[in-house]
């Protein structure tokens, strides 16, 4: 029952389904507590995910009676409280994706009996003190992610902590030690404890071979998870999960085969997008990479990538992460991971380039309806519901994506903020800050004249972009000289006269649903058919003339 726009809370019933092998509520609009009945599913096995809703509460201390299932996912919720220690009841786990949450306390030392534990994701929560040792003696453990805490103290090495791409430790900013590859602080020296006795030979040579014989069994259990991954099923979901916990400059080369003009699906001022392919399970993502060339503040890159993780709305385009890098150049590298939209920005199908094409991406009145409602309704969500607003500084037809079903979904919401803090040249910056306001013709005059950004800003590119929608011309047309603009041009047509600058390709689809009540149009362009056809089209022009 995944994906839907389920609301209210997890029916306490569902307990008893006693032949339930997997139950998939993830990406609803769930809210409320996890119901204790659910966890007396014993038979579940093959998965539990509830994951991408508005859950609450704590995960229930009962979730360890789950002695059977395989993947449990609770991501991206509210769930606060501590991670509950009965979890090391749950021996068949393999992967346990507990990340965007509220979770408390520290990582319970119990888990060190998920002996078969593959995938672990605690990222993004408000969890402390040292991370214990016993994590790096789980020899399944492939993918570990512990972004975004608020871990102290050393972090070990062995095991999953000596994989720079198995274990990520970003955002935690009291740990220090661990490899050298992840560059954190060396750990303050305890002056009354010798080293000779751990460099003594009798050490270094039982705890190299342990350490040996722990990597081995941590690629054949790699191999595994790969082999299963393979076969399908649940499961094949798992290397896009893997994306989101982080993606290197190598695995984006890989995917948009090194960048080639083939991949290539659109470039603007500040960046490039292309088509990737996940190599192991074959999901397409959108990656857009960021054209600068000065060396960035990597940690803020991240912070912002962060933030706007967690924003999260049916009409935005969702990022999966982000990549700050360097490239084969040595040059700073940084980039953005966003769903494929199979259907492109709206500017192509308002203006297709190729004209053979023109009439099968024709917008109907009611798709353009609908796309005019789902933007509005990202706007909304971004200026009046998210913790901090978040302005656009730069809608219009191209930053407008549209979705398998013609759902629109805002895209590039907050890049202005991610090119800033990518950026730590005084000069670029002031250059950046009047281009990131938005696009010529889509921007209010204040802007150009040095006024800040605002959501009052986004509002008015929101009403060129509708008057684009509906007559299909840009505001930098030919046709707006001499003090002329689309909003002169649209404003000069009410009421009277809107039918003469809509786009004519609506009209004809009103002609084939009969025709337009319109006395200028009745005997010329589209005679009146029937009744029901004359009450329609009147409707429509009703609608138009509130557009406009």
């Amino acid at each position: 029952m995944h994906i839907n726009s389920f609301e209210g809370g997890i029916p306490p019933s569902l307990g008893n389904c006693q032949n339930l092998l997997v139950l998939t509520l993830y990406n609803n609009n769930l809210t409320g507590n996890i119901p204790q009945k659910l966890m007396e599913l014993s038979t579940l096995s093959i998965g539990l995910d509830l994951s991408d809703n508005y859950l609450t509460g704590s995960l229930p201390s009962k979730v360890g009676d789950l002695v059977h299932l395989t993947l449990l996912n609770v991501s991206n919720n509210k769930l606060s409280g501590e991670i509950p220690s009965t979890l090391s009841s749950c021996t068949s786990l393999e992967g346990l994706f507990l990340d965007d949450n509220k979770f408390e306390g520290t990582i319970p030392q119990s888990l060190k009996d998920l002996k078969g534990l593959e995938e672990l994701d605690i990222s993004s929560n408000n969890l402390s003190e040292q991370i214990p040792e016993v994590i790096g003696k789980l020899g399944a453990l492939k993918y570990l992610n512990l972004w975004y805490n608020d871990f102290e103290g050393e972090l070990p090495k062995a095991g999953i902590f000596s994989n720079v791409k198995g274990a990520s430790v970003l955002g935690n900013h009291r740990l220090c030690g661990g490899i050298p590859q992840l560059h954190l602080p060396t750990c303050p020296k305890n002056k009354h404890h010798s080293s000779r006795g751990l460099l003594s030979p009798k050490v270094v040579i039982p705890i190299s071979c342990a350490l040996a014989f722990i990597i081995a069994l941590s690629c054949f259990f790699g191999a595994r998870s790969m082999l299963k991954k393979s076969r399908g099923g649940l499961v094949t979901s798992r290397s896009y999960k893997d994306w989101k916990l982080g993606v290197s400059y190598s695995q984006l080369v890989e995917s948009t085969n090194g960048f080639s003009v083939d991949n290539l699906i659109g470039s603007g001022s500040f960046s490039s997008v292309y088509k990737g392919v996940i190599p192991s399970d074959g999901t397409v993502v959108a990656v857009k990479v960021l054209n600068l060339q000065q060396q960035g503040a990597s940690k803020s890159f991240n912070d912002e990538c962060k933030a706007l993780r967690s924003v999260r709305h049916r009409n935005l385009v969702k990022i999966i992460t982000a990549c700050s890098s360097i490239d084969n150049h040595g040059t700073d590298f940084k980039s953005l991971v966003f769903e494929f939209m199979p259907n492109g920005n709206l500017d192509s199908w308002l203006h297709p380039r190729d004209e053979e094409q023109s009439p099968s991406k024709r917008l109907n009145f009611m798709q353009r309806l609908n796309i005019a409602i789902d933007v509005a309704s990202a706007l909304d969500y971004l200026h009046n519901h998210c913790e901090t607003s978040i302005v656009h500084c730069d809608l219009k037809p191209s930053n407008v994506l549209l979705d398998e079903d013609m759902v629109a979904r805002v895209g590039d919401f907050g890049l202005a903020r991610f090119l800033m803090e990518a950026s730590n040249d005084p000069s670029l910056n002031q250059t950046m800050s009047s281009q990131l306001k938005g696009s010529v013709g889509y921007i209010p005059l204040e802007y150009g004249m040095g006024g800040q950004v605002s959501i009052l800003g986004d509002v008015y590119s929101y009403e060129i972009l509708l008057l684009e929608m509906f007559t299909r011309k840009t505001p930098i047309n030919d046709l707006f000289i001499e003090g002329l603009s689309i909003y002169k041009f649209a404003a000069m047509a009410l009421h009277d006269h809107v039918m003469d600058v809509v786009d004519p390709s609506l009209l004809l689809n009103l002609e084939a649903d009969g025709g337009v009540n319109d006395d200028r149009y009745e005997s010329t362009v589209l005679p009146r058919r029937n009744n029901h056809g004359v009450v329609k089209a009147k409707k429509v022009k009703e609608c138009l003339l509130a557009v406009m």
